[in-house]
């Protein structure tokens, strides 16, 4: 029986993909438009729009009552936490995994480096044409924390190797060991943070991670730290960031925010020691060559009944 994939890029963009024939697969496009391609009762294999939002994302759900996968093209999965009980029990939910790792890790290392170098103060200075020289902190020497030990905050360490880092900790939700060394579970995070010049967050929303950076989060970071965010926004309590932020002991860089997009006359915007970026850790021009090498590879074990990669949930 002829099953139907929803890809949101053209099938003949993506290279690698099974012959619709051969694999018995009707390829239909769906950006998260309007108009739904098809008959979403039809649809076996479900790729979620990148960057639509979540109401865009589960919009589909109720109706595909064939589906038996669905792969979002983000590194988490929270957008689509609202539509899971629409799916019947066996699908599969499946993330990005190995799409975002090189831009959000760029993005990290950006963010940590113009923040500690003063990159904003210079350019606001060449705006003013305004010889804004001086002494500023280095990366190098620092002591670094990575907050979410996955395969981001993993690509963040690769990066962070040469630049001379006194110390990197790793905390992920459970205890393991690594290559570079090892990872401390969750309870130990607060004896960790005082001793941290950089506090990094890499990892997934979740109901743990959900307010994790709480007024005690950020209490016990030292005073002059560094706190960055290439995280989801819910995972730091905005209200504490900013009185925080406001006393002038912590600095911060943040690719998310609560609430995201940041509205205009938010006070996070005007906080002294803040860069923020609008949520492009993996928006770059590496993200479609590695977005569409995953659906080719995903697709390819759908057509064949293999074993999907990056399954983070299966519908119960």
């Amino acid at each position: 029986m002829t099953k139907d994939v929803w890809l949101p890029y053209a099938a003949d963009e993506i290279e690698g993909l099974p012959r619709a024939a051969d694999a018995e697969i009707n390829y239909r496009f769906w950006d998260g438009g309007p108009e739904f391609p098809a008959d979403p009762a039809d649809c076996a294999f479900y790729v979620v729009p990148y960057l639509k939002g979540p109401e865009v994302a589960v919009r589909p759900l109720p109706e595909m009552t064939s589906v038996r996968a669905v792969q979002t093209l983000s590194a988490g999965v929270d957008q689509m936490r609202s539509g899971l009980q629409f799916l019947a029990p066996g699908v599969r939910l499946c993330n990005a995994k190995g799409v975002h790792e090189a831009s959000t890790a760029e993005l990290t290392l950006a963010l940590i480096l113009a923040s500690l170098r003063g990159i904003p103060r210079f350019v606001e200075g060449q705006r003013q044409e305004d010889w804004r020289s001086g002494f500023y902190p280095a990366l190098a020497d620092k002591s670094v924390l990575i907050v979410g030990y996955g395969s981001i905050g993993s690509a963040i360490e690769d990066r962070l190797a040469p630049f001379e880092c006194a110390r990197v900790a790793r905390v992920a939700r459970s205890a393991r060991a690594t290559e570079r060394g090892p990872v401390h579970p969750l309870a130990e995070l607060p004896s960790l943070l005082p001793d941290a010049d950089v506090v990094i967050l890499s990892t997934p929303l979740t109901d743990t991670s959900r307010g994790l950076v709480s007024a005690d989060f950020l209490a016990r970071m030292k005073d002059g730290a560094l706190l960055v965010n290439v995280a989801r926004g819910p995972v730091v309590d905005t209200k504490a960031l900013l009185a925080e932020l406001e006393s002038g002991r912590i600095t911060a860089a943040l690719d998310v925010t609560d609430p995201e997009p940041l509205p205009a006359g938010h006070p996070l915007w005007q906080a002294p020691g803040v860069l923020i970026s609008p949520h492009v850790g993996g928006s770059t021009s590496a993200f479609q060559p590695r977005a569409k090498r995953l659906l080719a590879a995903q697709l390819t074990r759908f057509a064949a009944g293999e074993p999907l990669g990056n399954v983070v949930l299966t519908i119960e």
